[in-house]
């Protein structure tokens, strides 16, 4: 099956997802939002295998200046109350949060660049982010912040801003950072990033290394929990 990818800046793409998901033989629709293309009705969400929210400049609730946002919270609520797997990253943890009933805030700063997150215990026990841990590289690049879903399990943390990563259910995961960016993604948007913001190229291969053991850990649970629940629905 497809997975459906929402796609809201021309410079944010799948990257790092694609290419696992290309070694796994899946493949990925990409809706290009910033293009105007239309967002699937929350109906067709069980069409696809799974539901891929990218990052982006807006904030999860700018409709006004971004009005795909409403339709792409309407299909991810959809997707978590069918049972469809979501990943987000960044902008798309904090649109699954928000559709989740969550509440977005301004941060009290901005955070740029690459840096780290702590593992909960949670995490460390988690099967797709937990090899990563216990503190994991990632790239940071947001100001505002969430509350965490009602049911949802908390899995990292910093300093800086306490819900960092989070789950709801076994196949819905919200990252409020990146891990599908590597050095030469990095580098393709060196213009767009704040002056500050690191970008160190061995720094952001330790995110690359990490990004592909999550992507294909998390794509194999959807997999081990789809071919299940096709073998007890047959039993």
């Amino acid at each position: 099956m497809t997975w459906l990818v929402l796609q809201q800046m021309s410079f944010e793409g799948p990257a790092l997802i694609g290419v696992v998901a290309a070694a796994r033989g899946l493949e990925l629709r990409v809706v290009r939002t910033d293009s105007g293309e239309p967002v699937p009705s929350p109906d067709a969400v069980e069409a696809y295998e799974g539901v891929i929210v990218l990052g982006g400049a807006m904030g999860a609730l700018d409709d006004d200046a971004h009005p795909a946002l409403i339709a792409e919270r309407a299909l991810v609520a959809a997707a978590i109350e069918r049972g469809v797997p979501v990943l987000g990253m960044c902008l798309g943890a904090q649109i699954i949060a928000v559709a989740a009933g969550a509440q977005l805030s301004r941060g009290d700063e901005s955070e740029d660049g690459l840096g780290t997150v702590e593992l909960t215990d949670a995490g460390l026990d988690d099967p797709v982010i937990g090899p990563a841990g216990p503190t994991v590289p990632v790239f940071h690049w947001h100001e505002d912040t969430i509350t965490l879903p009602e049911g949802a399990v908390l899995l990292a943390s910093n300093e800086n801003y306490p819900h960092q990563a989070f789950r709801l259910g076994r196949t819905v995961y919200g990252f409020q950072f990146h891990l599908e960016m590597g050095p030469d993604q990095l580098a393709g948007i060196a213009d767009e990033l704040p002056a500050h913001a690191d970008r160190d190229p061995e720094r952001a291969r330790a995110v690359e290394r990490v990004g592909r053991g999550v992507f294909d850990r998390y794509f194999a649970l959807v997999e081990a929990e789809r071919t299940g629940a096709a073998a007890g629905g047959s039993a």
